[in-house]
């Protein structure tokens, strides 16, 4: 695989048992690259570790005064220079290959992982530690992968050169086979150690990037609460323990550069004063010494690759162990990938059952859900979107358990909102350009979802075009109001047409009066399709055909809106928000009917 040939057509089935399983799969997975970067690696050390016996033939050449030893020398140097420019060239070139087609696949993994669990993503896995995972966890990832066949390639060099001098010179390369694999191992002991510190940095460094995402994501809550200091402080905290759990690591590190530094300087001090003593007995030559000692010079270079392959594995393996618990997250059964965005003549049809709570969602009706906990109505969401959170208790469509669909199928049978949907940046055209039946039009959905305003505002703001759709909508939709962000994605749901319509909290963000048009519009939009609402709404309580009231992860009452409100007192609590001391104050029929006559007030007006 080549750079110009990303992406992957497959990127493959990754094994996510573990960061070493993983890292272990991505390495066998470029074995061609890496074979490619193992041979110029050799080539490039080879000749490096070969410039030391030209050398000390150039030098015996010159004692013994052998002018053709002297250019026959020369000339192996000249091969052994180019040699060693070519490998280098090459062994960057694989090298670079091997990071950036590693670093590829793991995003392209990550990429259809966060595809394939969708909103369910993020609340299984902190969304800082999912940007974590795809941008600075991918590039330590692919440091490893590369580094590795260097790595090899510089050891195999050590050993052979080690041969060669026991062969060369017995006496002084008894010395140097003997202090290199102290040199080599010396930091293994601080390894450990080292990685525990870096393992820390990392981890406070993740929880920095959660902080710093989730308070830019809330800054306009920020401000209207005033807790921008408040948070700010939060930040200046997370950030200087990662300061300081930086510079902890950075120390180990630093232990570990001096003892690289120090253990070979020793070893040359040994070998010098030993060569020395061993010439002046005349038992080895000028030159044979200058060889011996030119080759521990160079051998610090492929050492260097020692220390790195350390350090890129520890820094790769939290790394990878992030990857590839983000990666091994399933849906209970993945099912079979379809065409993108599903065949509708194949999409199952019926009542939408859930069997952890008993909820029943009638085919072609509205039905809202009532939850008195927020995050039990979040979940519940989840399970009826295809994602159970418990083995074998599959959503049923039609009879049919979810998850046993191909995947884009399922998503084209159901379509759930969350809470706090998101707004990619572009223009409105392209927010509403999402795969859909065709029966509904983008007019009929802004319409139902009463976005004129939100259209009339996207006009003043725009100074290139007249036309709503054609203007500009900022990331995550920051220029508009949360009422009119929940709007447009409410939009944007209608718009798809899916069989069933999971919507949580769709209409929390915005005022009664608009809150009564868009129940109504929803109604007569959604007629004959199966929708699910979860609201604690009276206005769209009133209108769904059944309401369904949730208590502790269990359906306890089904009925109307009024036959609940007048006979359970848990529904009424959860609507009214009363307590036990505090009765409902107001005629809550008299309310609605109030707001439904204003409301046909305004349309016949």
């Amino acid at each position: 695989m080549q750079i110009h040939d990303l992406p992957y057509p497959d990127p493959g089935v990754p094994d996510a048992r573990s960061g070493p399983r993983f890292l272990w799969w991505l390495w066998r997975n470029q074995l061609g690259g890496q074979l490619k970067a193992l041979a110029w690696g050799l080539l490039h050390f080879a000749a490096v570790s070969a410039l030391p016996f030209c050398v000390g033939l150039a030098v015996q050449a010159v004692v013994d005064r052998s002018g053709t030893r002297l250019a026959l020398t020369g000339g192996l140097m000249l091969l052994c220079g180019t040699a060693i420019a070519v490998g280098d060239t090459f062994l960057h070139r694989a090298s670079v290959t091997n990071w950036i087609t590693a670093a590829a696949r793991v995003q392209q993994l990550l990429a259809r992982k966060a595809a394939e669990l969708g909103s369910a993503l993020t609340r299984r896995v902190a969304a800082g530690e999912v940007v974590a995972v795809s941008t600075g966890d991918v590039e330590k990832i692919g440091w490893f992968v590369e580094a590795a066949s260097r790595f090899t390639a510089a050891a195999l060099t050590v050993v052979v050169v080690c041969v060669g001098l026991l062969v060369y010179q017995p006496a002084l390369g008894t010395v140097v086979a003997a202090g290199l694999p102290v040199v080599a191992l010396a930091v293994l002991p601080l390894l450990p150690r080292a990685t525990r510190r870096a393992d820390i940095q990392r981890e406070k460094a993740g929880r920095a990037t959660e902080l710093a995402s989730d308070t830019v994501a809330g800054l306009r809550v920020l401000r209207g609460i005033g807790g921008e200091e408040l948070f700010l402080d939060r930040y200046r905290r997370a950030s200087q323990d990662v300061r300081h759990a930086a510079v902890r690591s950075a120390r180990m590190w630093s232990l570990i550069s001096a003892v690289q530094v120090l253990l070979p300087g020793l070893l040359l001090i040994a070998v010098v004063w030993y060569g020395v003593r061993l010439a002046r007995e005349g038992r080895i030559a000028v030159g044979e010494l200058v060889t011996v000692y030119s080759s521990v010079m160079v051998l610090n270079y492929p050492l260097q690759h020692f220390q790195e392959i350390a350090m890129s594995y520890s820094f790769s393996r939290p790394s990878a162990k992030r990857a590839a618990h983000v990666l091994s997250l399933r849906r209970s059964t993945a099912g079979v990938q379809g065409a993108p965005g599903g065949d509708r003549a194949d999409v199952p049809r019926g009542d939408l059952y859930d069997p952890a709570t008993g909820l029943v969602a009638a085919a072609g009706r509205l039905t809202a859900v009532v939850c008195g906990d927020p995050d039990a109505a979040g979940r519940l969401a989840e399970r009826l979107g295809g994602h159970p959170t418990e083995p074998g208790r599959s959503v049923l469509l039609g009879g049919e358990p979810l998850d046993d669909l191909p995947l884009d199928l399922a998503r084209t049978a159901v379509l759930v909102q969350d809470k706090d949907p998101v707004l990619l940046s572009g223009t409105l055209r392209e927010l509403l350009d999402v795969p859909t039946s065709g029966a509904v039009t983008a007019a009929d959905a802004l319409a139902a979802a009463r976005c004129d305003d939100i259209l009339d505002a996207l006009v003043q703001g725009s100074l290139d075009t007249a036309d709503p759709m054609d203007a500009r909508i900022t990331e995550r939709g920051r220029s508009l109001s949360g009422g009119q962000r929940q709007r447009l994605a409410l939009a944007r749901s209608l718009i798809t047409d899916p069989e069933v319509l999971v919507l949580d909290e769709p209409t929390s963000a915005v005022d009664s009066h608009t809150e009564a048009r868009i129940a109504d519009g929803l109604r007569r939009l959604r007629s004959g399709r199966t929708t699910v609402v979860f609201t604690s709404s009276p206005l769209l309580l009133d209108l769904a055909d059944r309401v369904v009231l949730v208590d502790e992860d269990e359906v306890v009452a089904s009925g109307t809106h009024r036959e609940l409100f007048d006979g359970e007192p848990r529904y009424r609590h959860v609507v009214t928000r009363e307590t036990d001391d505090e009765p409902a104050t107001a005629d809550e029929g008299a309310l609605l009917d109030a707001l439904k006559e204003l409301d046909e007030i305004e349309e016949s007006a």
